[in-house]
């Protein structure tokens, strides 16, 4: 069965922004999604969160804060796998849910961690968590960078704000497995020096011989070194060759849409350039159809796309 070109899912019960719905959508005909796990008696419910114990917590900016998580059961956090970009749920019990990237990569599995930016009521109780608190986690969801296929290309990072958190994960993925890949390069950008997320990171990265980094800012500000400009416009100023180029950019919607531009111009196709849509997703397994764009359902599709693959559905950027 074909999936529906839109979701019309029955509305949820009214709830406040960022919590959960008391229940479940009920789901007939054309409205479900035939891809989406089911559950029956018997198997594991896809709705219920595993408990994860906060072990650290990094304030990045005055409203993104870093979670490093543990599963409680061991035998689980052990044999737990996930791919460089696919998401999970974060549950506060008695708020709800919210999606974020798992941005520490796969090659390095002490914890999980997920950065979340405080934007409404279940992300301000997630800022309340401190070291020993427990947190619910439902994940991996989604689909994943297709890393694989980019083994010889050189790649080309280019990030905006919280945006670094997608990218952060696949890049540190790809350093691990340095040989696999040619050259690796980063444009990271914020509003301000302030605004710059895993800022104690950046000296390690700038200093790096097998990456190049440049960062920049907006506006000039005391004591800064590094580039200013708006990031399309670095971007353009940089001019990476498109030849055997991966371009992966996340950030704020309206700095992605000026840099899918940018590199346009600098002559990659669609088919090189890939970006997430994660900040779209809902209930991550394709229920409640609220991250439906044309025939596509994020949660499932998604989170990941080509530049491709989003001309060819309705626009979202």
């Amino acid at each position: 069965m074909a999936k529906p070109k839109k979701a019309a899912a029955r509305p949820a019960p009214e709830h406040a922004e960022g919590t959960a719905s008391p229940s479940a959508p009920e789901l007939t005909g054309e409205t479900a999604n035939p891809s989406a796990p089911e559950y029956t008696e018997g198997t594991a419910n896809p709705y219920l969160p595993h408990l994860a114990t906060v072990v650290e917590v990094i304030t990045e900016t005055p409203n993104i804060k870093t979670f490093r998580l543990v599963l409680k059961d061991e035998k689980l956090m052990e044999s737990f796998h996930f791919e460089p970009g696919q998401v999970g749920q974060l549950s506060m019990f008695g708020s709800g849910e919210s999606t974020f990237v798992i941005n520490s990569p796969p090659t390095r599995k002490e914890y999980l961690q997920f950065s979340v930016m405080r934007a409404g009521k279940n992300t301000t109780a997630l800022h309340s968590l401190v070291a020993g608190d427990t947190v619910g986690v439902r994940a991996p969801l989604g689909n994943h960078f297709p890393y694989h296929a980019m083994k010889g290309k050189d790649l080309v990072f280019i990030g905006g704000g919280i945006g670094m958190a997608p990218l952060r994960t696949l890049m540190l993925f790809m350093l691990d497995n340095r040989k696999d890949y040619g050259k690796i390069s980063l444009l990271y950008g914020a509003r301000s020096p302030a605004d710059m997320a895993f800022s104690y990171e950046l000296p390690e990265w700038i200093e790096r011989d097998d990456l190049d980094c440049v960062l920049t800012i907006d506006r000039e500000a005391e004591g800064w070194e590094h580039r200013v400009g708006l990031i399309p416009n670095v971007l353009l100023e940089m001019a990476p060759a498109a030849k055997n180029c991966i371009a992966l950019t996340c950030g704020p919607p309206i700095m992605i849409k000026f840099t899918l531009q940018a590199l346009e111009k600098l002559g990659f196709a669609p088919a090189q350039i890939y970006t997430t849509l994660e900040r779209r997703m809902k209930c991550g397994i394709g229920i409640c159809g609220r991250c439906n764009i044309g025939d596509k359902y994020v949660c499932i599709d998604g989170p990941v796309f080509s530049l491709e693959q989003l001309k060819a559905i309705p626009n979202e950027l």
